[in-house]
């Protein structure tokens, strides 16, 4: 197999689905990438032979291999306790556990996740965003709240380049599940789901009334069944109400007073955040999740230290 000799570190965002890998050189720039759907579920039991496989297909002989989000997880390769909200992110690479994988003689490391408790002592947890967030301070966007959407949304303040607040929202998990079964799905129909700006506002409208997020829910149904609203739209009625509902609930629990905060993430759902932000006076500015990975990895191999 040729090798390409360029390649110092490979950095692999491993979800659990989906997998993402970036060869980096020696300047951190990446030469090179790759994106397959075995996740950490597909590759119960055979991690390291498929780690093989992705540096064959990089032909990457790598110095280090870094490996971020759910691989260091129950569903992973192996579990890598998470640290709290005292590490910076910044040293994030102090804290990787190092693994070993026949075959491969690159040092493997996992990064691990953020355990973050609230002043009632709950605790939140997140594997993977923190990478993003660390890429986005090596790329000067420091303090302040960062929104990661996705399955589970994540918001993060960040002050000192310490993680200082956690909140995980279902919202993803949610609008896909109440969308396929049950009473809303009902209520939509066999109508065809179009994209309804009006209705996506309404949401965020009820969302900003707060009360019980199950009786907000019902809503939906409601305003079909009463032909207050299209079939076709409750989707975009649902989507604005559960964005909505976690942008109340951030505001509520700590003001941003610079009315701004930063999104890493796919365009498309950056499109839905920016809408609702700008329904409640907000700005939203959205960072490129693929710089910041690349520039984590690059970070993490030049200052790791793993076990």
């Amino acid at each position: 197999m040729a090798v390409n000799t360029a390649i110092e570190v490979v950095g692999v965002d491993w979800g659990t689905t989906h997998r993402r890998a970036y060869a980096l050189d020696g300047r951190g720039q990446c030469v090179v990438e790759h994106a397959d759907g075995d996740g950490a579920l597909q590759c119960k039991g055979r991690f390291a032979e498929s780690l093989r496989a992705l540096l064959d297909t990089l032909q990457a002989r790598p110095r280090a291999v870094v490996l971020s989000g759910m691989v260091g997880s129950a569903l992973g390769w192996k579990v890598v306790p998470y640290v709290d909200g005292a590490v910076p992110l910044a040293q994030l690479g102090q804290h990787m556990l190092r693994v070993e994988a026949e075959g491969i003689d690159s040092e493997i490391c996992i990064v691990p996740g953020y355990c973050v408790r609230n002043a009632a002592g709950q605790p939140d947890v997140m594997r993977g965003e923190e990478a993003q967030l660390l890429g986005a301070q090596c790329l000067d966007h420091g303090n302040g709240w960062f929104v990661l959407p996705g399955t589970h949304s994540k918001w993060v303040e960040v002050r000192g380049g310490q993680v200082v607040k956690l909140r995980t929202y279902m919202t993803g998990e949610l609008f896909d599940l109440l969308g396929a079964h049950g009473t809303l799905a009902a209520a939509a129909g066999s109508a065809s789901p179009e994209w309804d700006g009006a209705a996506f506002a309404l949401g965020v409208e009820a969302a900003e009334i707060g009360g019980a997020l199950s009786h907000a829910l019902f809503g939906v149904r409601a305003r079909v069944v009463s032909g207050d609203m299209a079939a076709s739209s409750s989707r975009s009625y649902l989507s604005g109400l559960l964005i909505g509902t976690e942008l109340q609930d951030v505001m509520q629990a700590s003001p941003m007073p610079d009315a701004a905060f930063k999104l890493i993430g796919s365009p498309a759902l950056a499109t839905h955040y920016q809408a609702a932000a700008a329904l409640r006076g907000l700005q939203l500015d959205v960072l490129d999740a693929r710089a910041a990975f690349i520039a984590a990895i690059h970070h993490v191999h030049t200052h790791r230290t793993a076990p």
